[in-house]
């Protein structure tokens, strides 16, 4: 017999039958919270509402911006520069005078031409008026035919040494015209290859000055070949836009139109080339940039769309987490069209006002509670998990 034994039964019999009731009345109870398991806590998330709206699809490539049109401004005759009448990275227009080559001998060479014009045409009019006087003789027989003939002979000579005149007077126009350097296109100049004083000649390989047209401005950007069939089909429609933005994707840099294919397809890397034209009136692009392009292919009419964070990857794909009526998280697998401006586009997986995980996705499984999170909470939410993200 044991020491409980004892004591229990030391106990008066009124008092054992009210322990012994009271056991059987409560141990149901005991039994059944020791095995109850503990419910689990819900998991607090951001989230966001899938929306339903116009959506912009883009084919996505790197470029190189060159000018929409490259001059080198090269002397055509030999000459000492006497102005230069423009300065380095200036706007220039169409004919404008950027440097002058000393025009004294061409000029001499146009004074020259034009007296041998005007003395042919002095002994043109005598030749005509003897012309006129031996016919005259001829008619009463006091002059020979010949005579009247070698006289024609001689102004006709002379009407054919004014023509070649002529010509060498409009030679020697064009050469004095070559002393005035201009602009032949609109743009900026470059780093001056020549100083006043020199001697420019036609055969310098750098010429005076290069002339580059930035506005409008032209770009060359490749994209997949595959994209092929789907650019010429959107391009029967009409002129297709092409948005251009810098490296880093945060900067719209300009908006134009595409202006070709290319038309052959670079077997080594599989892609084929396009050009597009901006205006660049804010002069954003510069030739010889690096810019990301955007080829606006199509524009969604009614597409679906969540926070680009909401798009989680697995082995079996893409999928989010849809908050259910009961404030549970399941998971749902998506097919994503894009994602683009923090946006992804949904093709399939999902309908419109699901609401859906954003942020806090890592703590979560399938059938998990979630709890909400807004406003300030969510806001430290998000730094907390870009906080979590970052630290390795």
């Amino acid at each position: 017999m044991n020491r409980k034994t004892i004591v229990l039964a030391a106990l008066p019999p009124a008092v054992l039958a009210i322990a012994g009731a009271l056991y059987f009345a409560l141990a149901p109870a005991f039994e059944k919270s020791a095995v109850a398991p503990v419910a689990a806590a819900a998991v607090p998330v951001v989230a966001g509402v899938v929306s339903r709206h116009e959506v912009p699809l883009y084919l996505r490539g790197v470029g190189t911006v060159i000018g929409y049109n490259t001059d080198v401004v090269r002397s055509q005759i030999q000459g000492q520069l006497t102005q230069i009448t423009f300065t380095e990275g200036q706007t220039v227009k169409a004919g404008d005078l950027l440097a002058q080559i000393d025009p004294r001998p061409y000029q001499a060479q146009l004074d020259q031409m034009t007296a041998n014009r005007d003395r042919d045409q002095a002994q043109l009019a005598n030749a005509i008026a003897n012309l006129g006087r031996y016919t005259e003789l001829e008619n009463k027989g006091f002059a020979t035919p010949q005579l009247s003939d070698t006289q024609k002979a001689q102004v006709a000579q002379l009407q054919s040494a004014i023509k070649a005149d002529e010509a060498l007077i409009e030679q020697a126009e064009v050469q004095l015209g070559y002393t005035r350097l201009t602009s032949p296109i609109p743009g900026v100049t470059g780093v001056r290859q020549i100083d006043v004083g020199n001697i420019i000649h036609p055969t310098d390989p750098n010429g005076l000055v290069v002339v580059t047209q930035v506005e409008p401005i032209s770009l060359i950007f490749t994209l997949p070949q595959a994209e092929l069939p789907r650019i010429q089909m959107q391009m029967a429609k009409g002129p297709l836009s092409v948005l251009a933005y810098s490296q880093d994707d945060k900067v719209k840099l300009d908006e134009g139109k595409l202006l070709l294919v290319n038309n052959q397809i670079a077997q080594a890397t599989g892609t084929i080339q396009l050009k597009a034209t901006f205006p660049n009136t804010a002069h954003l692009l510069w030739p010889d940039q690096l810019v990301n392009a955007r080829l606006l292919v199509e524009t969604r009419k009614d597409g679906l769309t969540v926070a680009a964070p909401a798009v989680q990857q697995g082995q079996s794909g893409s999928y989010v987490y849809v908050i259910s009526p009961e404030g549970k998280a399941e998971v749902r697998p998506v097919t994503v069209a894009q994602i683009s401006e923090g946006e992804a586009l949904i093709d399939s997986g999902l309908k419109a006002n699901e609401t859906v995980v954003v942020d806090g996705q890592y703590k979560l499984a399938q059938d998990s509670p979630v709890r909400i999170l807004h406003g300030k909470a969510a806001r430290e939410a998000d730094l907390q998990s870009a906080v979590e993200k970052a630290i390795p």
